[in-house]
């Protein structure tokens, strides 16, 4: 039953993450030829309130990708090397 109960948990707690995402991304990016915001991992990651909220952000993206919520190139980001990478909203919902 513990175990069970742990990844429902867990399960919730990336879910929450994954919406305070989507807001972090319509935040601070802008809209591109589609209207379907875009945000350079960079600024996303030197944001202090992107900082100040997920505890492990590439875990979080990761997720949201995988649940093609998000599209960026590429299957890891790493500061610095990969400031540039465009991370698109795909949807806004879970």
């Amino acid at each position: 039953f513990g175990q069970t109960f742990q990844f429902f948990l867990a399960v919730g707690m990336v879910d929450e993450e994954i919406v305070l995402l989507i807001q972090e991304i319509k935040r601070l990016g802008k809209p591109d030829a589609e209207g379907k915001p875009r945000v350079k991992y960079g600024v996303l990651f030197k944001d202090d309130t992107v900082a100040n909220t997920f505890e492990a952000l590439l875990g979080t993206l990761k997720a949201a990708k995988k649940r093609k919520i998000i599209h960026f190139d590429g299957e890891l980001l790493l500061q610095g090397v990969h400031d540039g990478v465009d991370i698109v909203l795909l949807r806004d919902t879970l």
